[in-house]
């Protein structure tokens, strides 16, 4: 996939996750790029870099696509010749997703600092998909969330303890 192929993906999710129901438009980006990051590229150099036409960028331009974008860095480069699409960089694209919008969430609950550092937290996570799956597994387990709970928040309060009862499990049955 070519840098310019990235940068239309990029901005296909990203005006999918503004509720846009299409891709942000290139003079969209830039505009939001200005107010969000507080520094922006126009749009004549978006669509050089879509076309091709500047196939390299600067570390500036880079850092600025990668930090609005929430990506790596790394990720704004054309992939090596001879490389092929497959699964595991399919899961990549979706794991790319998921940590917007765990960062999209953490931003819009930021008036709540635990719960924002917890979304960043999962989106830092090498494999943020992975780490809802294995958090969607624990919740699964009866009793199990209470009792890690207790071991990893020894000294929170249960009263500031989430209430479990509301997740769809029976409370754990007593021993006989």
């Amino acid at each position: 996939m070519t840098l310019g192929d990235k940068l239309r993906s990029l901005r296909s999710v990203e005006g999918s996750l503004r509720g846009l129901g299409r891709a942000m438009t290139q003079f969209e980006l830039a505009q939001a790029m200005k107010r969000e990051v507080g520094r922006g590229l126009s749009q004549a150099y978006l669509s050089q870099i879509e076309s091709g036409a500047r196939p390299h960028l600067t570390h500036t331009t880079r850092e600025l696509l990668a930090r609005f974008f929430r990506v790596y860095p790394g990720f704004l480069v054309d992939d090596p010749e001879g490389y092929t699409a497959t699964l595991q960089s399919e899961l990549r694209a979706e794991d790319a997703k998921i940590d917007s919008l765990l960062y999209a969430g953490a931003e819009q609950f930021s008036a709540d600092p635990e719960l924002s550092d917890a979304l960043l937290t999962v989106a830092q996570e090498p494999d943020s998909r992975g780490a809802l799956l294995l958090l969607a597994e624990i919740l699964r387990a009866p009793g199990l969330a209470d009792r890690l709970s207790e071991v990893l928040r020894p000294g929170v309060s249960e009263s500031e303890q989430p209430d479990t009862s509301r997740r769809g499990h029976p409370p754990p049955e007593a021993p006989n």
